[in-house]
C-alpha cells in the first residue's frame, strides 16, 4: 500500500499539468461543453489511477522478467537462440504497447479504413522484433552502438525516398509510438539484464543504454517497406471525432471499457505465457519471486486498461476539440505557443520516463540527475510540439524539413559526446513519445490540422510524435557534451 501511495502521488503530479492547461483554456480561448469537460475529468482520474497501478504491475512483474530474460540471452552462446528469442519477445512485447494501439487505432480511422490497425500494429512489431534482436546480438557481440544508429538510419533515409509524405509521418510516429509505458521497462531492463554479465563494469554501463532507440528504428522500417507494396498517395485524411451529445457521463467509459480490456487481455497475454514457459525451462525461480512477478503482471493489465479507458474516452476529443478552437484564430501564433507549452507537460505524464530517469540514475550512481534529464527532455518536447503546430499553420513546411537535419545533427553528434550518452539520447527520444503523446497530443495536432483550410490532416498531423521523439536525441546528446567539458574542467583545476 505504500508503494502504492507513493506511485498515486507521482502519477497525480504528472497528469495535473495537463488537467490545470485544459481548465484554464477552457475558461479562456477554447470553451468546451460541460459534458465533455466531466468526460475529460473522469478521463483524467482513470489515467491516474490506472499510471499509479501500472507503475506498480511494472514494478513488481515486467521489470524483473525482463532482466531474467537478459541473463537468459547472455548464457546462450548460440547466435540463433539470440535472434529469435529477441524478434519474439519484441514482436510481442510491441503488439502489448498501448501507444502503438492508439497510434494504430488513429491511423485507421483518418485513413477511413483503408489500412487496418491490426495490418500497422502486425507491421510494427515486425520491424521492432527485428530491431530488437539486432540490439541484442549487439550487446552480446560488442558491436559499436554509433555503427548500428548509422546503418539503420541510412538504409531509412534511403527508403525515405521512395515513400510517400504521409507514410513517412507515420513511420516516424510509430518509431516514437512503440517504445512507451510497457515496452521500455522491458526492453530497458532487457538490457541491463544482458549488460550486467559482462566482466567489463564500464561497457555494461555504456551497454545498459541504447537498445530501446535501436528497436524503434525497426518500426520506421516497417512502415516505409509497407509503403513499397501498398501505396497511399490517393488516399484523403478525415478526422472523425467521436460523438459526446450524451446525457452520461460514464457511458463513454462503459462503451470503451469491454472493448479495453479484451485487446489489452490478448496483447499482454504472449508475454504471462513466455514469463511461464521460461519459468519452467530456464528461471526456476523460487515461489515467493514467481508469484510476486506473476501478480505484478495482473497489477499491469488492470493498470493498462484504466489507463487505455481514460485516454480514449475522456481525453482524445477534448484534444480534438481544443487544437480545432486555438487554430481558428487569426492569430495563428496562439497555436504554436500553445503546442510549446503542451509539449513542455506533456512529457511529465509519460509513465516510460519515470522509468528511464530512475534508471539512468541508478545505473550512473548519481552522476547523472534525474531532475537534469526531466528538465531537458521537457525542452526537447517543448520545441517539438511547437515547431509540430508551425508545421500545420505554415503553408510549405514539410516535416521531412525538420526531420533529415534533426537525424544529421543527431548522428553527428554521435561522434563527439560520450558513449553513454548516445545511448541514454536515443533512449530517451522512444519514451518521450508514449500513450499521452499519442492520444492527447495527437488529437490536438488533428484538429488543429482540420481547423486550418489548407492543411492535410493525414499528413500534417500526423508527424508530432517523430518530432517528440526527435528532439530528445538532440537535446540529451547536447546534455552529454556540457558533461563533457565540465568533466575536463574539473580535471585540468584538478592538475592545476
Amino acid at each position: 500500500m505504500n508503494v502504492l501511495t507513493e506511485k498515486l502521488k507521482e502519477a497525480l503530479s504528472a497528469i495535473s499539468p495537463i488537467i490545470i492547461i485544459v481548465l484554464v483554456l477552457n475558461f479562456t480561448l477554447a470553451p468546451i461543453s460541460g459534458m465533455l469537460l466531466g468526460h475529460f475529468m473522469i478521463g483524467a482520474f482513470a489515467i491516474v489511477i490506472g499510471l499509479a497501478v501500472l507503475l506498480v504491475g511494472i514494478d513488481l512483474g515486467v521489470l524483473p522478467f525482463g532482466r531474467h530474460m537478459g541473463s537468459s540471452f547472455l548464457k546462450s552462446n548460440k547466435v540463433w537462440y539470440v535472434i529469435v528469442l529477441g524478434f519474439f519477445l519484441g514482436f510481442f512485447v510491441n503488439i502489448a504497447e498501448p501507444a502503438l494501439q492508439v497510434l494504430a487505432q488513429q491511423v485507421s480511422s483518418v485513413m477511413g479504413g483503408f489500412l487496418s490497425t491490426t495490418l500497422i500494429l502486425v507491421v510494427v512489431s515486425i520491424g521492432t522484433g527485428g530491431m530488437l534482436a539486432i540490439g541484442v546480438l549487439r550487446i552480446v557481440k560488442n558491436i559499436s552502438l554509433r555503427t548500428v544508429f548509422v546503418v539503420s538510419y541510412g538504409i531509412i533515409f534511403c527508403l525515405a525516398i521512395f515513400s510517400s509524405s504521409d507514410m513517412l509521418a507515420i513511420g516516424f510516429d510509430a518509431s516514437g509510438a512503440t517504445t512507451g509505458a510497457l515496452t521500455v521497462p522491458l526492453v530497458l531492463s532487457l538490457a541491463v539484464g544482458v549488460a550486467s554479465m559482462k566482466r567489463d563494469s564500464k561497457s555494461s554501463e555504456e551497454d545498459s543504454f541504447g537498445l530501446v532507440g535501436i528497436m524503434s528504428t525497426g518500426a520506421i522500417l516497417g512502415v516505409l517497406i509497407l509503403n513499397l507494396f501498398v501505396r497511399t498517395d490517393e488516399v484523403t485524411g478525415v478526422l472523425e471525432t467521436q460523438s459526446v451529445q450524451t446525457n452520461s457521463l460514464l457511458g463513454p467509459f462503459i462503451a470503451e471499457f469491454s472493448t479495453v480490456a479484451k485487446e489489452s487481455l490478448i496483447a499482454l497475454l504472449p508475454l504471462v505465457l513466455m514469463f511461464l514457459a521460461f519459468q519452467k525451462v530456464k528461471f526456476h525461480l523460487g515461489k515467493r519471486q514467481f508469484i510476486k512477478i506473476f501478480v505484478g503482471f495482473i497489477y499491469t493489465y488492470i493498470g493498462l486498461v484504466l489507463l487505455l479507458v481514460g485516454a480514449n474516452a475522456g481525453f482524445m476529443n477534448v484534444g480534438n476539440i481544443i487544437g480545432q478552437q486555438l487554430a481558428a484564430y487569426d492569430s495563428k501564433a496562439i497555436i504554436v505557443v500553445a503546442g510549446f507549452i503542451l509539449g513542455m507537460f506533456v512529457i511529465l505524464t509519460e509513465p516510460a520516463v519515470y522509468i528511464l530517469t530512475e534508471q539512468i540514475e541508478e545505473i550512473t550512481s548519481g552522476y547523472i540527475k534525474r531532475k537534469t534529464v526531466l528538465l531537458t527532455l521537457c525542452l526537447g518536447v517543448a520545441f517539438a510540439v511547437g515547431l509540430s503546430m508551425l508545421r500545420i499553420v505554415v503553408p510549405g513546411i514539410q516535416l521531412w524539413h525538420y526531420l533529415v537535419p534533426g537525424f544529421l545533427i543527431s548522428l553527428a553528434l554521435m561522434f563527439f559526446v560520450p558513449k553513454l550518452f548516445i545511448g541514454i539520447a536515443f533512449d530517451s527520444g522512444g519514451v518521450a513519445s508514449g500513450p499521452m503523446t499519442a492520444t492527447f497530443v495527437l488529437a490536438f495536432a488533428q484538429g488543429a490540422s482540420d481547423a486550418v483550410e489548407y492543411s492535410n490532416i493525414l499528413v500534417d498531423s500526423f508527424g508530432v510524435i517523430s518530432m517528440v521523439a526527435m528532439t530528445p536525441l538532440i537535446a540529451l546528446q547536447v546534455l552529454g557534451l556540457i558533461y563533457k567539458i565540465k568533466s575536463k574542467q574539473s580535471e585540468r583545476e584538478a592538475q592545476a
